[in-house]
């Protein structure tokens, strides 16, 4: 971590100074510079970091300033970008559904020669397509059989009183089955902060899905780690009903054998 000592003049307080931020971050072989994230949607709270997106021709991990950094108080995340990763956000539906968004609402530090402004040109025009969804289906399904590990030890948690098994499992699925449906539905997410409730607004509130996943958040009453690991087993089944059109016939075996094992564990325990 760096903690930077500049004149009061720089101090940006509850805001960025972006002046400043420019300055620190510049560098020779630059493109451009973006503010990303709650800042550049105006949403920021006292301790919202300051997410700034680097852009240049090539990778350099020599290169100074990426990272994190404490200014003032303030976190500050530098990413660097390098040309031939920009093509992936729009190509990739991973990356889509996670950036597309946040590329809409950014707002352009540095782009003297309309770097940044194609990019986000590009954002804003993108279309969830046939080929998207293609690969898409093609995540969800490989996802689902790299989760069902998960799901596994979440049954051996549930069978022998594992702590450190419920917790893996818990702490896996709760990332990886919203990743599923994100990325499965094409749904392209305004924040990290709102990952979940978007996932579950999108799939209706009221869907299984949704309840599941609420339940499984202890988002309204808190259960135990079993109770919860129950929950998260339930999503699992959940989920591979929803993506059933989507399940390649090399992963079928693995994702029906989980959902199977999972059924006869929860209708006896």
């Amino acid at each position: 971590m760096l903690s930077d000592n500049h004149s009061k003049a720089d101090h940006y307080g509850d805001a960025p100074n972006l002046e400043y931020l420019i300055k620190r971050n510049n560098d020779p072989d630059l493109k451009a510079m973006a503010l990303m994230g709650s800042f550049a949607r105006g949403d920021a709270g006292e301790f919202s970091d300051i997410d700034i997106l680097r852009f240049f021709e090539k990778e350099d991990k020599d290169r100074n300033g990426a990272g994190s950094h404490d200014i003032d108080g303030r976190l500050v995340v530098v990413c660097d970008i390098a040309h031939a990763k920009v093509d992936g956000w729009f190509t990739d539906p991973q990356m889509a559904t996670r950036i597309v968004a946040g590329l809409r609402d950014a707002k352009p530090l540095f782009d003297p020669e309309g770097y940044f402004a194609e990019i986000q040109r590009r954002a804003v025009g993108f279309m969830w397509d046939e080929s998207l969804q293609k690969k898409a289906d093609e995540y969800a399904s490989r996802e689902m059989v790299g989760w069902a590990e998960e799901a596994h030890k979440g049954l051996e948690g549930l069978k022998t009183g594992d702590a450190g098994r419920l917790i893996n499992a818990n702490a896996g699925l709760c990332w990886g089955l919203p990743a599923v449906m994100r990325v499965k539905r094409g749904i392209l997410l305004s924040s990290d902060n709102t990952y979940f409730s978007e996932v579950m607004t999108a799939l209706g509130e009221n869907s299984e899905w949704s309840l599941l996943c609420r339940k499984a958040l202890c988002i309204d009453s808190p259960l135990s780690l079993k109770d919860q690991a129950r929950a998260w087993l339930r999503l699992y089944v959940s989920t591979a009903r929803m993506i059933e059109d989507a399940i390649r016939p090399e992963d079928r075996p693995v994702i029906e054998a989980a959902v199977s094992k999972i059924e006869r564990m929860l209708s006896t325990s």
